[in-house]
């Protein structure tokens, strides 16, 4: 029993839900700063296993990946401009869900042997390059691109059509950069340390999900984006509904989506930490 890991990660677990629980001004980033910070003490002491260039190639691939799932979302702002102003319901919502959820098992076989062939630096790069290029359509919709293909399709390229095509091709995208990571894993990590490599490295690239939702509560900050809000009571108008900067909220998150994780490739494949080719 490796004492470390065990009690690193107990820590982990009571830290995390301790300062999650109480009333604690900033307490996301305190959880978030402070679970990265132990993440890392216990991949510190998983890698000195490793040789030291195989040390190097799992960190700096760990911090692509981590990098690439931290981008931001629009956040609430977009489906509320598709609920009021694209007539989207939630009948609507769970079949794109549905969708997102099959595809992605779907994309990932369809996408194995690409993701063969090729270095995490170019996976991450095309990945964060047809990310970008996928926010084109709700940022076409903010702009009204739907009412023109509707009128020149008769209908068909609506609005709904348009979601659902984009839905289909974004899907696998988020769940593809995990796989070189975790078969790097299982193909360079001491076999009987595989699976505790597996729960840390994890550990600390689903931190970035934690990254992501900080991202987007700070852009949505520079951004605001409101809905209204009615008093039950008295059909009142507390808040009026803004849409007004909806449009520069999702260009902004489409370039952060194109230049972090192209960046954090650049300068990790010109360092010590460089990934294969």
């Amino acid at each position: 029993v490796n004492k470390t890991i065990l009690f690193g990660s107990l820590f982990f677990v009571v830290f995390s839900v301790g300062i999650g629980s109480l009333d604690v001004k900033f307490a996301q980033e305190i959880v978030f700063v402070g679970s990265v910070a132990i993440i890392l003490f216990l991949m510190s002491k998983l890698i000195i296993e490793l040789p030291e260039n195989q040390r190097y190639m799992i960190v700096g691939t760990a911090i692509i990946i981590f990098i690439f799932r931290a981008i931001p979302s629009p956040g609430p702002g977009l489906s509320w401009f598709e609920i009021d102003e694209l007539g989207f319901n939630e009948q609507f919502f769970s079949v794109l869900s549905l969708l997102s959820s099959i595809l992605t098992l779907v994309g990932i076989i369809l996408l194995r042997p690409f993701i063969s062939r090729n270095s995490i630096a170019k996976v991450i790069v095309i990945l964060s390059f047809a990310g970008a290029i996928l926010f084109l359509p709700s940022i076409g919709m903010y702009y009204g691109f739907h009412n023109w293909s509707a009128m020149m399709t008769a209908g068909v390229v609506d609005a709904k059509f348009i979601a659902i095509v984009n839905t289909s091709l974004e899907s696998p995208l988020g769940q593809v950069a995990m796989i070189p990571l975790l078969a790097w894993i299982a193909k360079n990590a001491p076999s009987n340390m595989k699976a505790t490599f597996f729960a840390v490295f994890a550990s600390f690239t689903n931190l970035a999900l934690s990254a992501s939702s900080l991202l987007t509560k700070y852009i949505n900050e520079i951004f605001v984006v409101t809905r209204e809000v009615k008093d039950k009571a008295t059909a009142e108008i507390i808040t009026r509904a803004d849409y007004s900067e909806l449009g520069f909220l999702l260009m902004a998150v489409a370039i952060i989506t194109f230049a972090l994780p192209i960046g954090a490739v650049l300068v990790i494949q010109r360092s010590k930490f460089k990934t294969t080719d």
